[in-house]
């Protein structure tokens, strides 16, 4: 097998999409990637992701691949979890309280920065709408997350997600108070629980 098929095959698990990390710690030469963009059969999607040329853009995906520490966060994770019916006009990530958000800042993301203690909790794996993997905050930490006095969440927003949250049968009410003690937002969530429940 050619180092070529070798990557079109990777390609072909991934959804279309490959990184260059991906490709080195699979033995194969960077110049293979450049091979197969001058012929046009994937394309440089984003600094270190390459997809087939046919493939349909992942932004997110791209996004985390670039920030490993960012995490999906905010009405961007409202979005993923569908709590939400609104496309984020700017996707938001978290990242912990010492990360550089310079270069970040600069792709147009809204960013957040939190103390060490809080940056893991909640994370989980989510496919894309193009179905690619990328980590967000679970429905609760999210839904948390928007209540918190820094967040500049759309009050309709967050008024349709705990609507859509109660609907829903894999909600977790008592890890959503756990993290309401822990993030300091209890008695805004006894407020929306109380309208809903």
């Amino acid at each position: 097998m050619t180092n070529s098929e070798k990557i079109l095959e990777i390609l072909k698990k991934n959804n279309g999409v490959i990184t260059t990390e991906e490709v080195t710690e699979s033995g194969i030469s960077r110049g293979s990637l450049k091979h197969l963009v001058d012929t046009g059969i994937i394309e440089r999607a984003a600094r270190g992701v390459y997809q087939l040329a046919d493939v349909w853009d992942d932004e997110m995906y791209h996004l985390q691949v670039r920030y490993k520490k960012g995490i999906f966060s905010g009405e961007t994770a409202l979005y993923l979890h569908d709590l939400t019916d609104r496309t984020p006009m700017r996707f938001q990530m978290t990242f912990p309280n010492s990360y550089n958000l310079t270069s970040v800042k600069s792709k147009n993301i809204k960013c957040n920065r939190v103390i060490k203690g809080l940056y893991e909790m909640g994370v989980v794996e989510i496919k894309t709408p193009t179905g690619n993997l990328v980590r967000a905050y679970n429905m609760e930490r999210t839904l948390c997350d928007i209540l918190r006095t820094q967040s500049d969440t759309d009050i309709q927003i967050v008024s349709d997600a705990f609507k859509r949250y109660i609907k829903r049968n894999d909600k977790n009410i008592p890890l959503l108070s756990e993290y309401a003690k822990k993030l300091r937002v209890e008695a805004k969530l006894r407020s929306y629980m109380e309208v809903l429940l």
